[in-house]
């Protein structure tokens, strides 16, 4: 017998009456029966064909307000000049394209709140202020935090009638993505189940990561509010000589901003605002605006609303010191003012709600000389 003629005679033997039989003796994973809404439940055969959207823009506009996402294609109705330093074989202009269109198609709102009313906004302040201790508790990056704050934003827009006793295992599967998607060494997932102190298992969160995978069209690389942050400071703080891709500015005047942006993204209200301008209207609060107008690319008309919003939170933030940069063992030095750190957040949130609610407080006047905060 040759060696081809074994192997057919090999392959007969295995009927298919055999493996339709190991197949059906497999334990099927059941989908969570907590959540309402019935097509976002796990469908194991539709989440292996994920839908992916590709950024054409020769073809319509097309709004999936459903996953949060969608697809503009008028790309110089958007964008003013790339403000980006030149990169050598690449394009600044096209690396600029990319950055805000991705910014268009990614797409947040507080009207969410109205799909769910068994949920109020505090608790969203409150879980997002637990998923930044947990990032502290693993030295997870500041990006990890911000894609997971964007992930349970829109995923929480594609759902209806969410209990509130489904928020944290909601939060801390976003963490989960978000840490396989940023970290070198994201936590394990005993690690994410751990931390819920048993409310919830490591087979809820598996489940809930498909659900929320497919809620999303695996749309997972959003630019954060930190991540335009990041850029800006960068532009601001280069000389001729220097390089975009390597650190420039200082790291103690990095986390000052970054609380502030956190205190922010903390309130619902933030998510009135392109993450773009929340980043470039954190910057006024630091600089001159103008300055950040020419580096950002946004108009006065563009920045002004959110500047005016984020004001009571700027000077309140100056009161409470300033925020420390902390060592971390693992960490090195360079990379340690980009590990999320937690402060008392809701206090600071509270503080900032309270003065709203007491008085309407003045619009800023034109030269924002006085508000800046020092580094």
């Amino acid at each position: 017998m040759t060696r081809r003629s074994g192997r057919l005679q090999k392959r007969s033997e295995n009927s298919p009456g055999q493996k339709c039989k190991a197949k059906c003796n497999r334990k099927k994973v059941q989908p969570l029966s907590k959540l309402q809404c019935e097509k976002n439940q796990l469908v194991h055969e539709d989440a292996s064909r994920p839908c992916a959207l590709i950024e054409t823009p020769e073809k319509a506009l097309r709004d999936d307000f459903e996953s949060g996402y969608i697809v503009l294609t008028s790309r110089e109705s958007l964008l003013q000049p790339s403000p980006l330093p030149h990169f050598g074989r690449e394009s600044s202009e096209d690396v600029w394209v990319k950055m805000v269109v991705k910014e268009q198609n990614y797409r947040h709102s507080k009207s969410f709140m109205l799909k769910h009313p068994r949920i109020q906004p505090r608790m969203r302040s409150i879980l997002l202020d637990w998923l930044i201790e947990v990032s502290e508790a693993y030295t997870l990056h500041r990006q990890t935090f911000y894609l997971a704050q964007d992930y349970f934003d829109r995923f929480m827009l594609t759902q209806n009638n969410i209990e509130k006793g489904m928020l944290q295992l909601i939060g801390i599967t976003c963490l989960f993505i978000a840490a396989k998607m940023e970290e070198a060494c994201p936590p394990k997932l005993s690690q994410m189940a751990y931390v819920t102190a048993g409310t919830y298992y490591e087979h809820e969160i598996l489940q809930m990561e498909l659900i929320i995978l497919k809620a999303l069209c695996w749309n997972l690389c959003p630019e954060t509010a930190v991540s335009w942050l990041k850029l800006y400071f960068q532009m601001t703080s280069m000389n001729s000589d220097s390089d975009l891709l390597e650190s420039q500015f200082p790291q103690d005047a990095y986390v000052q901003m970054t609380r502030l942006l956190d205190v922010c993204i903390l309130n619902i209200n933030s998510l009135d605002f392109q993450y773009r301008v929340l980043a470039a209207s954190v910057l006024c609060h630091f600089i001159q605006q103008e300055t950040v107008e020419k580096l950002s690319g946004l108009s006065k008309e563009d920045i002004q609303p959110c500047v005016n919003w984020m004001a009571p939170s700027a000077e309140l933030g100056s009161r409470f010191g300033r925020a420390e940069l902390r060592d971390f063992p693992t960490i090195k030095s360079e990379d340690r003012h980009n590990i999320q750190m937690h402060t008392d957040y809701m206090t600071m949130l509270e503080a900032v709600s309270q003065k709203e609610a007491n008085s309407q407080f003045p619009t800023p006047p034109n030269s924002t000389e006085k508000t800046l905060c020092p580094y």
